[in-house]
């Protein structure tokens, strides 16, 4: 399996790490917990600001305020949900599934590493392997669904020498 990632930069590059690291964090995601075959993927992350991030929350979540990161798979809504998710960008690699698109905000990511005490990047690896997860099934719903989902975190993001982020 392939995966493809197109990063978007809507927002300040301050303090955003490099494209390379969004891709690598990314593609550990997928190496592990991604369907078996023959399928080649496509992601698209967006960095956004607060403005976005926000104007995505209430629409998607019915929650007024920016959040770090958002998940939007490619796949149909679970039954009962109506609309389709937004694409925050055309299909950039024909031949490839799209897996679904990212958007995570650049000043909530900043402002919760330095409340949590975490490394910025470590935080950053967090939130792209948590969003990644998502797109790829795993959610946090129930205490069973999320430890099995942040066990998986911590095991990617240790391959990158970062600690357990829910330590």
């Amino acid at each position: 399996m392939k995966l493809a990632v197109t990063v978007q930069m809507a927002s300040s590059r301050r303090g955003v790490p490099h494209a390379r690291s969004l891709n690598r964090w990314a593609q550990a995601a997928c190496a592990h917990y991604a369907p078996r075959g023959e399928r080649d993927l496509e992601l698209t992350i967006r960095i956004v600001g607060a403005a976005e991030s926000r104007r995505l929350n209430r629409t998607w979540r019915a929650k007024d305020k920016p959040t770090n990161v958002l998940s939007f798979p490619a796949a149909p809504l679970a039954p009962g949900k109506t609309g389709a998710p937004p694409r925050l960008s055309a299909k950039e690699f024909p031949g490839l599934e799209e897996l679904g698109d990212l958007a995570i905000c650049a000043p909530v990511v900043a402002r919760e590493a330095k409340e949590q005490g975490k490394e910025s990047q470590a935080h950053w690896a967090h939130m792209v392997v948590h969003g990644v997860l998502h797109l790829l099934g795993f959610d946090h719903e129930t205490e069973r669904d999320a430890n099995v989902m942040e066990a998986r975190e911590v095991k990617i993001l240790a391959q990158f020498g970062y600690r357990n982020p829910y330590a």
